[in-house]
C-alpha cells in the first residue's frame, strides 16, 4: 500500500482536522509515553505469539501492533551525549554526561544529586552543557535511515522522538524542583539565563535531528511534565512567564526543518494551560491523566475544538486493578466522552506507558475494548 493510499494517514488527518473517522486512531509504542516498561514478552505470548519478535522493527513487537491494526510506528531517539562527566559510582550509583547523581532503587533510576544546587548566577553562566558534537558518531544519519524505511515502505503515521529533554525538566533535573522553583519566585534572571543555556544547546542537536529525519515523520513528539496530581508545579501566570516562551520557540525551530505535527507530553493537572499549549503549536496533548484533574469530558468541552487529544485511560487504578467488565466500561467511557466518530479530535491509548503491574490480559481487554467500539472486532 502507497502513502498516498494509506487508511491509516487519512484517519490521522481527519483527526486532526476534528472531522468524523471511522474509528480513531490507536495507539501501542508509537510514543515514548504510550509503550511497555516490560512484559511485552507476556503479552505477546497472551495474543498466541511465540519466539523472538521479528527483527525488522526494533521499537516494539511487530506482531503485537499488527494484531491490534495499530496506526503508528516510531523511530528516532532522544540522543545522549558524552561529555567525559560520566560515572560509574557503583552497580547503584552512577553520574550521567549532565553531571547528574543518579540511584538505582529497584524499579527505577532516580536522581539523588544535582550539579547546580544551591548554584548562583555566576555558577550557572559557566557550567558546560553538552555540545552537538559530544552526540555519538553516525547517530542521526541512524535515526534519518529508520525514518525513511518507514516512510518508505510502510503505511503506517510515521512518529519521531523528540530529541531532546524539556528545557523545565532538564533544569529542574540539574538544579533540583525544590532549587529551581524557588528561584523563579526569588532570582528570576537567573532562571532565565539557565532556561536560555539549555534553548541554545539543544537548538543546534534539534536543527540536525530534524533535517535528518524531518522530510520522512508525520508527527513529532516532546515531553516536559508541568504539573502534579493536584495541579501545576507553578501558576499559569508564571508557567507564561518562565516556561511557555522557551517551548515556543522550540516548536518554531523545530517546524523550521519538518512539517511534521508537534505533540507534547505532560503528565498532571495541566488543565489551565491546555490554550496556552495550543497557542505555541502543540496539535495534540498527551497524556490524559483522569485522576489528576483532566477528566476527559471537560477537556472537551473546553478545548475539543481546538486540541487533539492522546491517552486517557488510567493506568493508575483501572488497569493495573481493574477486571474485563471494568475496563470495558472505562474504554466506553472515554470514547463516549471524546466522541471520535462524531468529532474526531482523539487517538486512543493509556494515560501513560503500561508498566509491569497492569497485567497482559488487562492491555488485551484495553485495545479489544476499543476496537470493538467502532465494529473493528
Amino acid at each position: 500500500m502507497s502513502r498516498r493510499d494509506s487508511l491509516y494517514l487519512e484517519r490521522f488527518r481527519a483527526t486532526l482536522a476534528h472531522q468524523p473517522v471511522d474509528r480513531c486512531p490507536i495507539d501501542l509504542g508509537g510514543t515514548p509515553q504510550s509503550t511497555m516498561d516490560s512484559g511485552m514478552g507476556a503479552l505477546a505470548e497472551h495474543l498466541g505469539y511465540a519466539g523472538l519478535p521479528p527483527a525488522d522493527y526494533d521499537k516494539f513487537d511487530r506482531r503485537i501492533l499488527e494484531h491490534w491494526d495499530i496506526d503508528f510506528r516510531r523511530c528516532g531517539a532522544l540522543i545522549p551525549f558524552t561529555t567525559g562527566r560520566e560515572e560509574r559510582l557503583s552497580d547503584t550509583l552512577v553520574v550521567d554526561g549532565y553531571g547528574i547523581r543518579h540511584r538505582h532503587t529497584g524499579l527505577h533510576w532516580e536522581m539523588d544529586q544535582h550539579p547546580l544546587h544551591g548554584a548562583g548566577r555566576d555558577e550557572v553562566a559557566a557550567y558546560e552543557l553538552p555540545t552537538l558534537d559530544q552526540a555519538p558518531a553516525g547517530i542521526f544519519e541512524q535515526c534519518a535511515a529508520a525514518a525513511r524505511r518507514l516512510h518508505d515502505e510502510t503505511p503506517y503515521v510515521v512518529v519521531a522522538e523528540h530529541p531532546v529533554f524539556g528545557v523545565l525538566e532538564l533544569a529542574c533535573w540539574l538544579g533540583g524542583y525544590d532549587w529551581l522553583l524557588l528561584k523563579m519566585a526569588e532570582d528570576p534572571e537567573l532562571v532565565h539565563l539557565l532556561f536560555s543555556k539549555i534553548l541554545a544547546f539543544q537548538k543546534p542537536v534539534v536543527e540536525a535531528y530534524y533535517r535528518a529525519v524531518g522530510p520522512s515523520i508525520d508527527l513529532t513528539t516532546s515531553g516536559d511534565d508541568f504539573g502534579t496530581q493536584k495541579g501545576l508545579f507553578m501558576s499559569p501566570g508564571m508557567f507564561r512567564e518562565f516556561v511557555k516562551p522557551y517551548l515556543a520557540e522550540r516548536i518554531a525551530w523545530t517546524h523550521r526543518f519538518t512539517d511534521a505535527v508537534y505533540m507534547h507530553h505532560s503528565c498532571g493537572a495541566v488543565f489551565d494551560i491546555v490554550g496556552d499549549l495550543h497557542d505555541i503549536g502543540v496539535r495534540i496533548l498527551n497524556p490524559i491523566q483522569p485522576v489528576a484533574g483532566m477528566a476527559p469530558e471537560g477537556l472537551k468541552a473546553a478545548y475539543g475544538e481546538r486540541m487533539v487529544f492522546h491517552g486517557g485511560l488510567d493506568t493508575q487504578a483501572v488497569l493495573p486493578g481493574g477486571d474485563a467488565g471494568e475496563i470495558l466500561v472505562a474504554v466506553e467511557r472515554l470514547l463516549g466522552a471524546m466522541r471520535p466518530w462524531e468529532t474526531g479530535g482523539y487517538i486512543f491509548a493509556a494515560a501513560h506507558n503500561l508498566q509491569g503491574d497492569v497485567a497482559p490480559a488487562a492491555i488485551a481487554a484495553m485495545y479489544d475494548a476499543a476496537l470493538a467500539a467502532f465494529g473493528c472486532a
